[in-house]
């Protein structure tokens, strides 16, 4: 799904399509739109990016939020799997250098005295096929 096609989803709607507020979205926008322009300042050149970066951002949170494959995503996106799989990870590595959006350390989430609101842990277990022993 493209960003154009949601921007304009209400604030829960939003949320329950990409998984983050608008309001970090568009942190996350501003975020990735800095380090590119900052990149782009020392490197000449260069094929231009066939996606938007709310397009790119999109595709990432996409990735992380519904475990779909580069294949499903690239034909969403109408680009190859590489160039989804490229993207993915330099959203990723974008924001994770950024810290912005990281979560807290153990330690700083004992030591804080303000209480937490929530805490979800995504920790679904699937039984594995393991292959039989030869004797």
């Amino acid at each position: 799904m493209k960003y154009i096609k949601i921007k304009d989803f209400s604030e829960e709607n939003f949320r329950r399509e990409t998984g983050v507020k608008k309001k970090t979205f568009s942190l996350m926008v501003n975020v990735i739109k800095k380090v590119e322009k900052k990149k782009r300042s020392i490197k000449k050149g260069g094929r231009p990016k066939k996606l938007s970066v709310e397009d790119r951002l999109l595709m990432t949170l996409e990735y992380l939020r519904e475990y779909r494959t580069y294949f499903h995503i690239s034909n969403s996106y109408g680009v190859a799997e590489s160039v989804c799989h490229e993207n993915t990870k330099e959203i990723e590595d974008i924001l994770i250098k950024c810290k912005d959006f990281s979560l807290p350390k153990r330690k700083e989430v004992v030591l804080n005295e303000n209480e937490i609101e929530v805490i979800v842990v995504d920790a679904a277990e699937t039984p594995i096929e393991r292959p039989k022993k030869k004797d």
